[in-house]
């Protein structure tokens, strides 16, 4: 997780996240203090579940925004590789820090190999992270929502080079009366072990909608089905996660949790406890909510 120090409304990602607000009656300055505060809230409700979290600040320059959102531009995997991810913004782009796995290196996580996309983006072709790839890394499925931010033929080829199945669709949410592309799959859409919550109604072609849900199905998935206000609220951003003695959290934002209804949160409490934590200014700013910010570390761990 990446500890912000000049966060703001990234004015390069708002043509296309439309999530995102102007807070007209705080100064920049207050906007950064207050997403600190939030951040610090929910890294410490994470350590006190015993979640392994790893903080690291972010610097002043380059001028990076968004970075309290590191999984776009990153994932690890349990093979020991890294992928690093084209990004849409270019000052997105100077997220990306090598002295990041310098430092994973240096907590004893082993890196094999690193996949480096990056080059896309003189192409203007674009695949961020697991902002639009759900990884079932059992089943061994990508889930992806194609949009400006997500090229389906980079979804193929990065499916191919890590031998997963593409589940491949187009989300959209209503903005100002029109249906627009969702610009990343993890707003409708969140996978655990077990179920998957997920705005069926955000897939407006019918057959592409019933190819996902089987997927999830197959997969062995019960599917907790939310609605397009409620992704509005950030209740598609979620992620699933362990704790001490190997207990499963599904982590949200408060906004999210008190949008859904009584019955879909036993829905979720069937399978694991649900953690959630006040994110109203990251939010609002920066279009994204608490999946987005955790990159998740699978790489393995050296004797």
């Amino acid at each position: 997780m990446i500890r912000p120090v000049a966060f703001r409304m990234n004015e390069q990602t708002a043509v296309n996240n439309y999530y995102q607000k102007v807070l007209d009656n705080l100064t920049p300055s207050t906007v950064n203090a207050k997403a600190q505060e939030e951040f610090d809230a929910f890294v410490e409700k994470l350590i006190s579940i015993g979640v392994n979290v790893i903080v690291i600040d972010d610097t002043l320059d380059p001028d990076t925004p968004d970075s309290i959102f590191p999984n776009n531009w990153i994932s690890f995997h349990e093979s020991g590789e890294v992928v690093l991810y084209p990004m849409f913004a270019e000052n997105r782009r100077l997220e990306r820090r090598e002295d990041i796995l310098d430092l994973l290196e240096e907590k004893g996580f082993e890196i094999t190999d690193i996949w480096d996309y990056t080059s896309a983006e003189e192409d203007n072709l674009f695949l961020e992270g697991t902002g639009n790839l759900l990884l079932d890394r059992t089943n061994e499925k990508a889930y992806c929502a194609l949009s400006p931010r997500a090229d389906e033929g980079l979804v193929i080829e990065f499916c191919e080079e890590f031998e997963m199945t593409p589940v491949i669709f187009e989300a959209f949410q209503t903005v100002d009366g029109e249906r627009k592309n969702i610009y990343h799959t993890n707003v409708m859409m969140c996978l655990a072990e077990t179920f998957a919550v997920i705005c069926a109604d955000c897939i407006d072609d019918k057959q592409e909608r019933k190819i996902v849900l089987n997927h999830l199905k197959e997969s062995g998935k019960e599917i907790i089905t939310i609605t397009e206000e409620q992704v509005n609220n950030f209740a598609g951003n979620m992620l699933q996660v362990r704790g001490k003695d190997d207990e499963r959290f599904l982590v949200m934002s408060t906004q999210a949790y008190n949008s859904l209804t009584d019955k879909q949160l036993q829905s979720i409490e069937k399978h694991c406890k649900i953690l959630h934590s006040s994110l109203d200014t990251i939010e609002a700013c920066g279009g994204g909510s608490a999946r987005c910010m955790m990159a998740e570390v699978f790489l393995p761990k050296g004797e």
